[in-house]
């Protein structure tokens, strides 16, 4: 005798009370998803209107409260956090600014068109000098090698591509360091072994030398190298030793090295096809 299976009345009720509640639930999790994202959005769009008004410059914390029409305790909690990771600095007169860490974004982003064009005059540089050409760029408190042309002789072991060094010595660090922001130089200067004097000549004059700076008997030579916002978005830097490129290496390889800057900066400029 065949058995028909068949569904009772209760069943059709449990099978609607359980659908029913997993609905709920499904809701519920949305309606939370979705609040926690108009939380969120509505968050970042404060702090772009912050960001938008620090465009024209520093200003203080009251004005910036006025310009943004946002709570004085909004304003200043996301001004804190903005400042801690380094979007926003205060200068000498406490008013906010616009920090150091767009102008990172903006050089790794612009950091594949840098390479496409520095590959040739890296290897020129290396041949016409006979010495390591390195390409900096600042990463956080240190800078980091992007691009080289390395000769390996002596008491020099070049700096491998990758590699992470400090922002307190050496001549692509004055560079890296010279057009950055008032605080930062501040901070750096505390334990750098260059002065603001020195990084004024840099600005003054265009390229950095360091001698015995960052390695004993080790000289260098760096330029800026600029994005198309005009921002120092890297440093090119011929580095050797002291005895063959002199006590006075600006002297011999500066002309050089602010030919190649300039010219890898007008490459930035240049259209993407």
């Amino acid at each position: 005798m065949a058995h028909s299976s068949h569904t009772t009345v209760a069943d059709h009720t449990c099978f609607q009370d359980a659908m029913t509640h997993e609905s709920s639930v499904s809701t519920n999790q949305t309606t939370t998803r979705d609040n926690w994202v108009h939380t969120n959005v509505g968050v970042l769009d404060k702090i772009v209107e912050i960001l938008e008004a620090l465009e024209a410059g520093p200003i203080s914390l009251g004005h910036l409260v006025t310009t943004t029409g946002l709570a004085r305790p909004t304003v200043h909690r996301l001004a804190m956090a903005l400042e801690r990771h380094q979007f926003i600095y205060r200068d000498d007169q406490g008013r906010f600014a616009l920090g150091s860490r767009f102008a990172e974004f903006a050089a790794s982003a612009s950091e594949d068109l840098l390479l496409g064009a520095a590959n040739p005059i890296l290897r020129s540089l290396h041949n016409r000098t006979g010495e390591s050409v390195h390409i900096f760029r600042r990463q956080g408190d240190n800078r980091v090698c992007i691009a080289a042309a390395t000769r390996s002789s002596g008491v020099y072991i070049p700096t491998p591509l990758g590699a992470l060094l400090p922002m307190h010595a050496g001549s692509a660090a004055q560079i890296l360091l010279a057009w950055d922001a008032p605080e930062r130089i501040h901070q750096t200067l505390r334990k750098a072994r260059f002065t603001a004097t020195i990084l004024a000549d840099v600005r003054r004059r265009g390229w950095a030398e360091s001698i015995s700076e960052y390695q004993q008997g080790i000289c260098s030579i760096s330029a800026p190298i600029r994005s198309a916002t005009g921002q120092v978005m890297a440093a090119i830097s011929i580095a050797g030793p002291v005895e063959r490129m002199s006590s006075t290496p600006g002297r011999l390889y500066a002309p050089l090295v602010m030919a190649a800057g300039k010219y890898l900066s007008e490459a930035m400029h240049a259209p993407v096809h």
